[in-house]
């Protein structure tokens, strides 16, 4: 399901229109983005957790090269469902 047919299912499970939903999907994931850049975890009961985690340096290989390469730390987003999504 892309972005699209999301907020078409949005609208027809809401009663709101498409107009509505696409502005409710978005603020719901801009507000989830704003938290996470903040190291907040964004819990919903029922469907799962978003949080950061932190990923330590690590060494790669470039696979065009075959050089060992350095990749950086970083943080990254994670999403782990809950046990009423689990399907």
């Amino acid at each position: 399901m892309n972005k699209t047919q999301l907020i078409d299912s949005i609208a027809e499970k809401s009663g709101l229109t498409k107009a509505d939903s696409k502005k409710a999907l978005d603020a719901f994931m801009c507000s989830v983005a704003e938290a996470l850049k903040k190291d907040d975890k964004v819990a919903l009961v029922g469907f799962g957790t978003f949080s950061v985690t932190e990923r330590a340096a690590r060494k790669g290989i470039n696979p065009a090269t075959k050089k060992v390469i350095n990749i950086p730390a970083k943080k990254a987003a994670k999403f782990k469902a809950g046990a009423d999504l689990a399907l």
